[in-house]
């Protein structure tokens, strides 16, 4: 459990790392990912070079690399094409509260986890705490647009519930690392190179525009999501989307301490109500997994 909560604590760095890379870029949102997933992925294929991983080998190691990393460059764009349409509070609403829901939806389905009463509570306590500390997106935004951001936010949310259910089924000797590492940097380059084509990838390459970058691909995307599929080696996968609440929980306290956002009374509670139900959700978790 301790993996899944550093990865969602993690996660949480990178929509502040990401605001300032924008800042000193004016990279779009598209290209940031892309270059997230790119450098991510680079820094994890070479460090399991210089730990003496193995390199992926035969075709179902190859295949999972290859859904992986579709999936990542899909729910990432699809994610900032739902921010494009709407706004960024709408589409984190829709797109990390959909995701536990479709997940404890399809492990109901197929009697991997049963759904009672406190696995519903949970993941109905972290929706509305989510809901909470978004609060109500600006208005002005127009019927059509609302309805294709939603639709993008929610393919979003499925993407990244694909990758919690794969993750949960490893590939025999293909470590978690190199996997995701590879996985990354294929899907990174099909971002970036998108965006070159459409929104434009060039930046000036100054120190700060550097670090930024090398931090962004290091810590919320190389570290958390190693981190994140190697706890779902042993923690269900809807126990990995509720961590993933931690992202922008952590994302709004930083906010408040380095940039001096505001925090309402009622994004508070939102925040005491995510933080209640990650809480709830690892412990019973662990207890699931000593007995």
């Amino acid at each position: 459990m301790i993996y899944l909560v550093f990865s969602g604590v993690l996660w949480g760095t990178g929509g502040l790392t990401g605001r300032l890379l924008s800042l000193h870029t004016h990279l779009s949102p598209v290209a940031v990912a892309g270059y997230r997933l790119l450098i991510g992925g680079t820094l994890l294929v070479l460090f399991a070079a210089a730990t003496g991983r193995a390199r992926p080998r035969g075709r179902e190691a190859w295949l999972r690399i290859a859904a992986v990393g579709a999936l990542s460059a899909g729910f990432q764009a699809c994610y900032f094409a739902a921010v494009a349409l709407t706004d960024v509070s709408l589409a984190t609403l829709v797109t990390i509260g959909a995701a536990p829901v479709l997940v404890v939806a399809f492990e109901q389905a197929t009697g991997r986890r049963r759904l009672d009463a406190r696995v519903a509570g949970t993941v109905s306590l972290a929706v509305v705490g989510l809901a909470l500390l978004v609060g109500e997106p600006p208005h002005g935004i127009t019927a059509a647009h609302l309805a294709a951001g939603a639709g993008c936010a929610i393919a979003s949310a499925a993407g990244f519930s694909a990758i919690s259910l794969i993750g949960k089924n490893p590939v025999p000797a293909l470590d978690e690392v190199v996997m995701t590492g590879y996985s990354f940097t294929f899907g990174g380059l099909a971002l970036v190179g998108t965006a070159a084509f459409t929104t434009g990838a060039g930046f000036a390459p100054a120190p700060d525009a550097i670090g930024l970058l090398l931090a962004l691909g290091l810590v919320p995307t190389a570290i958390a999501y190693g981190c994140y599929f190697t706890g779902l080696r042993e923690a269900a996968a809807s126990t990995g989307t509720v961590t993933a609440l931690l992202e922008p929980l952590t994302g709004t306290v930083l906010a408040v301490l380095l940039l001096g956002d505001r925090l309402t009374a009622i994004g508070a509670a939102g925040a005491a109500l995510l933080a209640v139900s990650v809480t709830a959700e690892t412990w019973r978790a662990r207890t699931r997994v000593a007995a």
